[in-house]
């Protein structure tokens, strides 16, 4: 069986694929076929160093992840073998708010991640993956899909006829898109490359603005009425502009660090607006489970760039480093 890692230092040429023995469930655990992995921007600073300089070494990379059920421990009765399931982001966050302690078991990171062909699983850390989805599609799921339903449905829920603003074309941005226009919501998109422009334009936006030829976006996005909630994924960098951009009562979700983690911050306009400012950090097992029945009922597909082999990995994470992909990047395994 083989697995990659982060071997002794940090960088994305250190990941190396290695043979090691193949695992086996214990009591209340599922061996796991992967199929394949996502990359999320997390994923390149973990391998380079920037999410945590004082990670131990060596890691197994990428949180999110699917695959087939081929072993089952003793005890288990929720699995079945030949089931498609995929991982969740943190194995111990199950249902309710977030706790401290919650982010320890979070994969890819604090612990050893999915980018290897077998895996064991707790039952808690496995769901079922809709059945309309390929093994890529579900492989999107963990982080970046459940991060996008946390920040729209799970405290203050949007609304049909509401306004939604998403910044750029990565994963999160991509399914808060589909999610907002799925619920019935008007949508606001930034970007500043044509082609993306378009692409965001067919997926439903109703409103692409070029953020290179517009600077005060957020100005420009007031005058015209403003946004009731924004899924804001540029982190300091564009925190001011979505500031600008949310009407009175409105909501910024904060999930990103794209442009920076550190800046001003207006608070005047949070007090004299009532602004909910709510940081998000992925989701529950209990929010993915929601997720996917709307999946389901509506029948939505994750949007994916490219797909990579498993020996490719180096080359994804360099393409997920130039920010040119529109949506996911996956790795087959």
């Amino acid at each position: 069986m083989r697995q990659a890692s982060i071997e002794n230092a940090f960088g994305i040429e250190n990941i190396v694929w290695r043979d090691i023995a193949e695992p086996q469930p214990g009591p209340g655990q599922v061996l796991v076929r992967m199929r394949a992995a996502s990359l999320n921007y997390r994923d390149y600073l973990v391998a380079t160093g920037s999410y945590n300089p004082k990670m131990p070494l060596p890691r197994v990379p990428l949180s999110d992840g699917a695959g087939e059920v081929i072993g089952l421990g003793t005890g288990v009765s929720t699995f079945s073998i030949g089931e498609r399931v995929a991982g969740t982001f943190m194995q111990s966050w199950l249902t309710g708010p977030y706790r401290d302690g919650y982010g320890k078991s979070a994969l890819g990171g604090a612990i050893d991640g999915v980018l290897a062909e077998q895996m064991v699983f707790g039952t808690d850390g496995l769901i079922a993956v809709p059945s309309h989805l390929s093994f890529e599609e579900a492989a999107t799921l963990p982080c970046a899909g459940v991060t996008a339903w946390n920040a729209l449905f799970e405290n203050g829920p949007i609304r049909a006829g509401e306004t939604v603003l998403v910044q750029g074309s990565g994963g999160v941005s991509v399914f808060a898109l589909q999610f907002a226009k799925m619920a019935g919501a008007r949508v606001i998109a930034t970007s500043s490359n044509p082609v993306k422009i378009e692409k965001l334009k067919s997926l439903g936006a109703d409103w692409v603005l070029n953020y290179q030829q517009n600077a005060e976006w957020g100005k420009a996005i007031a005058k015209a009425g403003g946004v009731d909630h924004v899924v804001e994924v540029g982190g300091a960098g564009t925190l001011e502009q979505s500031l600008q951009a949310v009407r009175a009562g409105g909501k910024v979700s904060v999930i990103g660090i794209l442009s920076g983690v550190s800046g001003t911050l207006n608070i005047a306009s949070i007090l004299h607006k009532h602004l909910r400012i709510q940081g998000i950090y992925v989701g529950s097992r209990s929010m993915f489970e929601s997720m996917n029945q709307a999946l389901s009922q509506n029948q939505i597909r994750p949007v994916i760039d490219c797909v990579y082999d498993g020996a490719q990995i180096q080359e994804a994470l360099r393409f997920m480093e130039s920010a040119r992909h529109f949506g996911k990047i996956v790795i087959r395994l």
